[in-house]
């Protein structure tokens, strides 16, 4: 083990599954070395997540929040104005986290989609990360991250399906999907 100490900025993306469940596993081991935790999600609101029960047993050192209402319309339709409401709220409360030293980890999950569905500037994302203190981790999920975010970045993880239940037919479980 080196002695260079330096907060994070983690990208996990790619079109497989486990970007958010490979961040809430991060967020686990930071919070029982005793760091302090924020969990900001970006789209999801609408469905009800284990997680969400899960991280209430770490109180006020493990928080988790959903911004969205869990849909968003992409791809021909217009961006409802709700949820790009929705997102610069959220990403206001994301920059405040990071750049505020109340967090040490700072999840941004599922923020990459918000910056490619064009609900969200690049710039101004790579624009606080580059001003963040020096000792906060900040983690970015969803798939499509930013070239920006990525060069930013200490480690990008690209999470690539080899296959899936799903393709047997075998629907999403509770506890292991959501």
């Amino acid at each position: 083990m080196g002695d260079v100490r330096k907060g994070l900025v983690i990208v996990n993306t790619g079109p497989g599954k486990g970007k958010t469940t490979a961040a809430m596993g991060t967020a686990l081991r930071a919070v029982g070395n005793g760091l302090r935790v924020l969990m900001l999600q970006f789209l999801k609101g609408s469905w009800h997540y284990g997680e969400l029960d899960a991280v209430q047993a770490f109180g006020d050192n493990f928080v988790m929040k959903q911004m969205g209402r869990g849909f968003v319309k992409v791809g021909g339709a217009e961006t409802d104005p709700e949820d790009l409401r929705m997102v610069e709220e959220c990403w206001k409360e994301a920059e405040e986290a990071i750049l505020g030293g109340q967090w040490d980890l700072v999840i941004l999950d599922e923020i990459n989609y918000a910056i490619s569905y064009k609900m969200l500037d690049p710039e101004k994302v790579a624009e606080v990360l580059r001003r963040k203190p020096e000792m906060v981790h900040v983690i970015l999920t969803g798939r499509n991250a930013h070239p920006t975010i990525v060069e930013l970045a200490d480690t990008v993880t690209e999470m690539r399906e080899v296959k899936h239940a799903y393709q047997k037919g075998i629907e999403a479980q509770r506890g292991i999907e959501y």
